[in-house]
């Protein structure tokens, strides 16, 4: 047996490994899972989609959104042909600023008729700046989108309405060119029931708006009614500090001077203004002890002695002469009877409560001519 030498070859390169892969989709979707304060509209507008492929693609079958709810939404590829609008209508992209009613007024139209080119508008006040709005300019009628697996026939029958009227409305002159997503302007129909809930969700808004306004003025107003009364409170207290103080001109006894009508006391309440929301106080108050005898501050004739219908409960009044009187207040009981003569020292009462009082206490006061003057002058 003979072996032939074979010749050693040099190990010849492998191919080059390729992957087959099928053509790019020509659709896709983005899973897109619904956020506070997120609308049908705005979603759209973020994605440059049309409202009603989010709607188609995700089974929905009205604008309303739930927080969390999972959203299809649809991702054409360029090359694929934009939804078919029929000639009359124009394609407008919302401009900041934009209403349904200036639109409408712009293009001489009402807002009905704008509501049922675009059913799926979700208030008449607020359009999103960048969305879609469809301007009819010819035939009026409600404006919707093919749906899947329906054609031109299929839609006009739904709505009771002639496919060669529907055609021509549309300038579609072979009906099998349509495609799912396309608009079709249905002549004569008119959303009239969305537009009144559009109408009634605009009037809650409004209301809300009003209320919100009121409540916002209510609490304006409150504010600035207490800065003001901080602001007088401010200013009294000014004034006050800066007020010099009075002079109190002792009065001899011999000139009309009195004596103290109570002892063992504490003056709880001077004679003047007491505050910038309270009334002048007529005298001092002297707190005691309730039942502390009360003596005459001097000699005089008892001119009243009894209950007051003014506050100042069962009291007394002491004619002194020369136009000068004292009185004693909130009394508990009273000692002496109205003509009565009674000296400096005599007791005349007992300290009480009664009357507009708070506390056990003697109200006392010095008249001259009939005019509250301050007891500090008149008492050692």
């Amino acid at each position: 047996m003979v072996f032939a030498k074979l010749p050693i070859l040099s190990p010849l390169p492998l191919p080059e490994a390729t992957v087959e892969v099928d053509r790019a989709a020509r659709k896709g979707w983005v899973l897109y899972q619904v956020r506070p304060g997120d609308t049908l509209a705005g979603i759209a507008a973020r994605f440059g989609v049309d409202p009603r492929h989010i709607q188609w693609s995700s089974g929905l079958k009205d604008d309303r959104l739930q927080v969390g709810q999972e959203l299809r939404i649809p991702l054409v590829a360029a090359e694929e042909r934009e939804p078919r609008v029929p000639p009359g209508v124009e394609v407008y992209r919302v401009r900041p600023g934009d209403t349904l009613a200036s639109l409408a007024q712009r293009y001489g139209l009402s807002p009905l008729d704008l509501v049922s080119a675009n059913p799926s508008l979700e208030s008449l006040d607020r359009l999103v700046a960048g969305s879609v709005i469809y301007i009819p300019k010819g035939a009026k009628g409600l404006l919707v989108s093919l749906p899947e697996g329906e054609t031109l026939v299929d839609l006009a029958g739904r709505f009771g309405l002639s496919p060669v009227a529907v055609a021509r409305a549309n300038g579609i002159q072979d009906p099998t060119e349509l495609r799912p997503g396309d608009l079709v302007l249905l002549p004569g129909i008119r959303a009239r029931t969305t537009y009144q809930r559009l109408l009634a969700k605009q009037e809650e808004e409004r209301q809300a708006r009003l209320e919100a306004e009121r409540r916002r003025q209510e609490e304006e107003r409150r504010l600035a009614e207490e800065r003001r009364r901080q602001e007088a409170l401010r200013q009294a207290r000014l004034r006050q500090a800066q007020a010099p103080k009075p002079q109190v001109r002792r009065v001899s006894y011999q000139e009309g001077g009195l004596r103290w009508p109570l002892s063992g006391f504490r003056i709880t309440t001077y004679f003047g203004q007491r505050g910038a929301f309270q009334r002048f106080h007529t005298g001092i108050d002297l707190a005691a002890p309730y039942g502390t005898p009360i003596a005459a501050a001097k000699s005089g004739q008892v001119e009243v002695a009894g209950w007051s219908a003014l506050g100042y409960g069962f009291h007394v009044i002491l004619d002194h002469g020369g136009g000068v009187e004292t009185l004693y207040a909130h009394l508990s009981r009273i000692a002496v009877r109205p003509g009565e003569w009674v000296e400096a020292g005599q007791v005349i009462g007992y300290v009480g409560s009664t009357g507009w009082s708070t506390g056990p206490h003697l109200h006392f006061e010095v008249r001259v001519g009939g005019v509250p003057q301050n007891p500090l002058a008149y008492l050692p």
